[in-house]
């Protein structure tokens, strides 16, 4: 009898990826993404989402072949796709392959380096029945432009998740971080959170990530988000306010239920200190008839009109919030004649749709 003893494998080589403008030549091995690729070798890539959802990663193949983790054409149009764009987070590189490509930097871009800096969960406070305020207390100050989103680690929990800053950033830089963040049924990091005593408890942050901030303009503004998606844009109207923006701005949030509702007094603060018309309309969609709600009801996606926001199409937009709200939002917008590059969103997740982003509410 002859015995065979078990082939050991190579490992498969890596593939490269030149990265223009930057110039930078990236190694991807073949489980990682073009993007998580280019942000562990610390290129500042343009990105959201990462699981394929908001087209902020896109970038221009002018070399090579990558391999689709996703339909492009679910986010990118077929002439965007034709010219060879692809979505860097939904793209792998086989190996040995090499490719190219290249970046839209917008110059106006916020760049702040992503560090990891040590906390401490310094408070908490509930907003809804399923919604709480959550403060970290940091070591070293943290710098973030207002929209964008940090990654928290807690040492007893298997993975990070990422949530949105809800305060304006300091121009020296933010010792507290305010996040708001929505309990996910079976989600590990919210249960965590909600359901124990965690005051105290170290956490790690790292960020800031994402793409999602005020572009300087002055059209008009409507702003569009649902329930814990009030945090990006609670940090941006802060921020606009201190910059002393005085664009014409509409905020239609929604919710199911009044009970669902907060942050209305910091809302009515807002409108008084606006530096031009402010107008926040909740809009409420399973408030039930005989209540004593004399708002607008139905999805918020139902008020995106001429009725709600005269000359609907000059404004920029900016959506915050589950998916199926801002899919919605997008044909609307585009039937309202706003051009693609004038809207701007962050879809947020949570632990039953994660596939390899973890930005929660």
């Amino acid at each position: 009898m002859r015995l065979f003893g078990l082939l050991k494998r190579e490992p498969r080589p890596a593939g490269t990826a030149l990265v223009k403008p930057f110039g930078i030549e990236v190694s991807i091995d073949p489980d990682q993404s073009l993007l998580q690729a280019a942000l562990a070798a610390g290129i500042d890539f343009p990105h959201s989402c990462k699981v394929g959802t908001c087209s902020t990663c896109r970038c221009r193949l002018t070399g090579g072949q990558v391999k689709m983790i996703r339909d492009f054409s679910y986010v990118l149009t077929p002439e965007e796709i034709r010219d060879g764009y692809i979505l860097a987070c939904q793209s792998k590189v086989r190996p040995g392959e090499h490719i190219q490509i290249e970046v839209e930097i917008d110059n106006n871009r916020p760049h702040y380096p992503v560090v990891r800096r040590n906390g401490t969960i310094s408070g908490w406070r509930e907003l809804t029945h399923d919604i709480r305020e959550l403060r970290v207390k940091l070591d070293e100050p943290f710098f973030y432009a207002a929209g964008q989103y940090a990654s928290l680690h807690a040492a007893n929990l298997d993975r990070p998740r990422d949530f949105s800053f809800a305060s304006a950033p300091s121009e020296s830089g933010n010792l507290e971080l305010v996040f708001y963040v929505r309990y996910a049924p079976g989600g590990i990091f919210t249960g965590w959170l909600f359901q124990g005593d965690v005051i105290g408890q170290p956490v790690v942050v790292e960020g800031p990530l994402g793409d999602f901030w005020m572009r300087p303009a002055r059209a008009p503004i409507l702003f569009v988000a649902g329930g814990s998606g009030l945090a990006p844009i609670r940090a941006l109207l802060d921020e606009a306010i201190e910059a002393g923006v005085a664009r014409e701005a509409v905020f239609l949030f929604g919710a199911r239920s009044q009970r669902d509702l907060y942050d209305t007094d910091a809302m009515a603060r807002i409108g008084a200190h606006w530096h031009g018309n402010f107008r926040f309309v909740p809009v409420l969609s399973e408030e039930p008839c005989d209540s004593d709600w004399a708002g607008a009801r139905g999805l918020v996606t139902e008020l995106i009109n001429e009725t709600q926001v005269p000359r609907l199409d000059t404004h920029h937009v900016y959506l915050c919030g589950p998916p199926r709200m801002i899919d919605a939002a997008l044909p609307v917008l585009a039937h309202a004649g706003i051009p693609y590059s004038h809207i701007h969103y962050d879809k947020f997740t949570d632990a039953s749709t994660l596939t390899g982003s973890n930005h929660l509410p």
